[in-house]
């Protein structure tokens, strides 16, 4: 019996790596249809959080579409920016249209491909984007931890740009028209809700 055991041991943690979380299943229709609001900020306070100094650069709200998530332990500006969400809106929170695109996770940016478009590609540029998201305190983060793809939030704050002691910069993309390098949000999220 005890030999068993690790054996035992190796399959419970396959299954739990493997085994997806869930997901949160729509019918088909827009879940989300309108795009995020935004108000540019000028000369706002900077202020510390976990040894990082954020300036608030637009106030920024939205309800989306969860199409993924990745959260982040070891990378280097995990301990401020522990998850990155895939959101959509529009067109691009409907089942009907999320069905026929493949969407996934890495390095920081969020992919997608399609065998075929089932709306214009420029749609899905501007009806989705991946968000750095930094919880303002731990209220956020564990609701932030309950979520799964699919979910649709509603969540308001701050997109940010934050600087550590080494000088090291990194700043919100203030656009839902750019793509590449540089098109992510870094939104400092203060209220959420999941419905």
């Amino acid at each position: 019996m005890w030999k068993n055991i690790p054996i035992i041991v190796l399959v419970a943690i396959l299954i739990y790596l493997l085994i997806p979380e869930g997901t949160v299943n729509h019918p088909p229709g827009n879940l989300a249809p309108n795009p995020p609001l935004q108000k540019n900020l000028s000369n706002q306070k900077i202020f510390i959080h976990k040894e990082y100094f954020v300036t608030p650069l637009a106030q920024f709200s939205l309800q989306a579409r969860v199409l993924s998530k990745k959260w982040y332990r070891r990378r280097t500006d995990g301990k401020i920016v522990p998850l990155d969400l895939a959101l959509g809106w529009g067109r691009m929170s409907d089942s009907a249209v999320l069905d026929r695109i493949k969407i996934n996770q890495s390095g920081g940016k969020y992919y997608w491909r399609s065998k075929q478009l089932p709306i214009p590609k420029k749609e899905i540029s501007v009806s989705s984007a991946n968000m750095h998201i930094i919880p303002a305190d731990d209220q956020v983060k564990q609701i932030l931890k309950k979520l799964k793809k699919g979910h649709v939030l509603s969540f308001s704050g701050y997109l940010v740009k934050i600087r550590d002691k080494k000088g090291r910069r990194w700043a919100s993309s203030l656009t839902r028209t750019d793509v590449g390098n540089g098109a992510c949000e870094l939104v400092w999220v203060e209220k959420i809700k999941l419905h």
